[in-house]
C-alpha cells in the first residue's frame, strides 16, 4: 500500500512538471534553461561580480587612479601583497613589509626597493582617503543644450588602506599610479563606452529593421542599400580620419561620449537584417491581419506584436555583441584612435604594455590583461547560455 501511495504521488509530481512546462511563458522556459547550464552561471557571477566592483571601484580603490594619487615614493613598483605570517610569527591583521628605496653600486646605481622584514605596515579596513562622488554626471557636450550636470554625494571612506606608506596590490606604473585603482575605473569606464555603444546601436537595428521587414517595397529596398552601404565602412580607417581631424582640446567626457556614438553607429547592420528577416516572416501572420482589421496603426503592430515575438533572440544578440563592443573600444584606444589619457580604460592600460623592458622588468603591466580575458570570456559563456536557453528546438 506505501508503494503504491509513493508511485501516485511521484505521478502527481510528474503530471504537475508537465502542466507548468506547458502552460509556462517563453520567458519562463529562457529562465528555466539558463539556470540550469552550470558555465554559463559561473560566468554569470563572475560577471555580475565584476560589475559591481566596477559600480564601487572608487570605494574599493585605495587611491585615485588619476595622477593625483600616484607614489611618488614608489614608481614602477612591484605587486604588494598582504600576508599574514612571516619569520617573526603570526598576526590575525594583515601586513605589508615596510620598503626602503635604495640606490647604489651593487645596482648599476638603479633605484631598487629593500623589503626591511622587521618593520610591519598593517592593513586597516573602512579607512578615510581621497574624496570621491557618487552620482556625479558632468556632461560638457558642443553646444549649450546637450550640456547638464547633477551635484552627487562625497564621500571619502574606502574599503582597505595602511597609515604609513602605500599599499599597491598590483603594483605601480611608471608615474606612481596605483594599477589596482587603475584597473577598476578602466573595467567601468569600458563597461560604460560598450553599454552606450549597444543601446545606441540596438535603437538603430530596432528602428530600421523594424520598418523595412515591416513595410518591405521600395522601403525596404531603399534601406537595405543604405545598410550595405554602412557595413562597406571599413572601421579603422575610419577611426583613423575621425582621430586626425578629432580636436585635441576635445574633454574626456567629449571623447568618452564620441567613440560610443560611433561604435554604436557603425554596428547595427548586422542585427537591423535579423529584425528585417524576422518581420519579413511574420507580417503575414493571422495575429497580424487580425491586429489590422482591429485598426492598429503599424507603430503599434512593430512595438506591441512583432518585436515581443522575438525578444529572447534580441536579448541574446545584444548580450553577445557586448564583449565585440568591448573589443573594439580596446583596439581602438590601445592603438592610440580611442581614449586617452587621463581616461582609464582597458585599451589604455594596455597601451603601457607595449614596450619591451615591461616584459623583462615589469611583468604586472600585463594584469589588466587578465581582466579584460576574463571580461570578455564571461560575456562569451554568458551569451551562449542565453542563445541556448532561448532555442524553441532545444528539449533540456
Amino acid at each position: 500500500m506505501i508503494q503504491g501511495l509513493e508511485k501516485e504521488f511521484w505521478v502527481e509530481v510528474s503530471s504537475a512538471k508537465k502542466e507548468a512546462y506547458y502552460t509556462a511563458t517563453q520567458m519562463q522556459l529562457v529562465r528555466t534553461r539558463f539556470f540550469g547550464n552550470r558555465s554559463a552561471m559561473i560566468a554569470g557571477s563572475i560577471l555580475l561580480f565584476m560589475i559591481i566592483c566596477s559600480l564601487f571601484s572608487d570605494f574599493l580603490s585605495p587611491y585615485d587612479p588619476t595622477i593625483n594619487g600616484r607614489d611618488k615614493e614608489y614608481e614602477n613598483g612591484a605587486p604588494q601583497i598582504p600576508m599574514f605570517w612571516d619569520e617573526n610569527g603570526f598576526s590575525a591583521r594583515p601586513f605589508l613589509h615596510t620598503l626602503e628605496k635604495y640606490r647604489g653600486a651593487d645596482t648599476n646605481f638603479r633605484w631598487v626597493y629593500k623589503v626591511d622584514t622587521e618593520k610591519r605596515r598593517y592593513v586597516y579596513f573602512f579607512v578615510e582617503g581621497w574624496e570621491y562622488k557618487v552620482f556625479d554626471f558632468n556632461i560638457n557636450l558642443p553646444g549649450k543644450i546637450l550640456d547638464f550636470k547633477i551635484p552627487g554625494f562625497t564621500f571619502n571612506t574606502h574599503l582597505f588602506g595602511v597609515e604609513e606608506g602605500g599599499i599597491h596590490i598590483f603594483g605601480t606604473d611608471k608615474a606612481g599610479k596605483d594599477l589596482f585603482s587603475r584597473t577598476l575605473s578602466a573595467i567601468y569606464i569600458s563597461l560604460a563606452v560598450g553599454t552606450l555603444g549597444v543601446f545606441i546601436s540596438f535603437v538603430l537595428s530596432l528602428i530600421i529593421g523594424g520598418i523595412s521587414g515591416y513595410y518591405g517595397g521600395w522601403i525596404d529596398s531603399v534601406l537595405q542599400m543604405f545598410t550595405d552601404a554602412i557595413r562597406t565602412v571599413p572601421p579603422i580607417p575610419l577611426f583613423m580620419c575621425l582621430a586626425a581631424f578629432a580636436p585635441l582640446e576635445w574633454s574626456s567626457e567629449l571623447r568618452f561620449f564620441f567613440i560610443s556614438c560611433l561604435l554604436g553607429l557603425i554596428s547595427w547592420p548586422t542585427l537591423a537584417r535579423r529584425v528585417r528577416t524576422h518581420l519579413l516572416s511574420e507580417r503575414s501572420q493571422e495575429y497580424i491581419l487580425a491586429a489590422k482589421l482591429c485598426g492598429a496603426s503599424s507603430t503599434h503592430i512593430i512595438v506591441r506584436h512583432l518585436l515581443p515575438s522575438f525578444t529572447s533572440y534580441i536579448i541574446v544578440d545584444l548580450v553577445i555583441s557586448f564583449p565585440y563592443m568591448l573589443l573594439s573600444e580596446t583596439a581602438l584606444s590601445f592603438i592610440g584612435l580611442g581614449l586617452r589619457e587621463p581616461v582609464n580604460s582597458l585599451g589604455v592600460l594596455l597601451q603601457n604594455a607595449t614596450k619591451a623592458d615591461v616584459l623583462l622588468n615589469y611583468q604586472w603591466y600585463f594584469i589588466p590583461v587578465f581582466f579584460l580575458v576574463v571580461l570578455i570570456l564571461t560575456f562569451v559563456y554568458v551569451g551562449d547560455g542565453l542563445r541556448d536557453a532561448a532555442d524553441p528546438h532545444k528539449v533540456k
